[in-house]
């Protein structure tokens, strides 16, 4: 198996000296450095660039504000509607999937990326990476970091600098160090 398929597959992998993985990595931050100094009126031109980092997404169904900083792109999966403000960053070794609809706040980060506690294997550059999944009508507050194989369930809201660290189910408000649900929402909360 080469690094790709063990990342791919959610096994430990060679992230930090795989030749072809740097490379990956550079060709898509060098597009994202192109698409945050495109200007913001030159819809097309951010376009066509967010297609070539994006290519699982609908570039005229999404909105993302620069700075937006990605590690392959190829594993990202926006649905319409969806809108992320400025400097979010998708660290996708796994695969991060946003439903339909779910808003982002600015200086967020949703982190795939484990690394061993043993300092001996991590100096060897090894990780895995596990899957980042949100529902759709989701909004995610600013400063909050998602980390690794977090799920969050559909129409919930994430209150800013939350440090998700478990899956949190549909519907509800959650905020805090670690994120924990504070509230259901019912559509009598929605109405008031």
């Amino acid at each position: 198996m080469t690094e790709k398929e063990k990342m791919l597959a959610g096994q430990w992998y060679d992230a930090n000296f795989d030749a072809a993985l740097i490379e990956e990595r550079a060709f898509v931050k060098d597009l994202c450095m192109e698409f945050n100094s495109t200007r913001m009126q030159d819809l097309t031109r951010r376009r066509k660039i967010l297609r070539e980092i994006l290519p699982h997404v609908d570039a005229d169904a999404v909105e993302i504000l620069s700075p937006f900083m990605v590690d392959y792109g190829y594993n990202i999966y926006l649905g319409a509607g969806t809108f992320l403000n400025h400097n979010v960053y998708l660290m996708d070794c796994a695969k991060i999937q946003l439903g339909k609809k779910v808003f982002v706040g600015p200086n967020c980060g949703f982190y795939t990326a484990i690394h061993p506690l043993d300092y001996v294997k991590r100096a060897e550059g090894l990780e895995r990476a596990e899957p980042i999944i949100i529902g759709d009508d989701v909004w995610i507050g600013g400063d909050v970091t998602i980390l690794p194989g977090v799920k969050i369930g559909r129409g919930s809201v994430i209150g800013a600098k939350s440090l998700v660290t478990k899956d949190i189910p549909e519907n509800v408000m959650a905020f805090g160090n670690p994120c924990r649900v504070v509230k259901k929402i019912g559509m009598e909360t929605l109405l008031v």
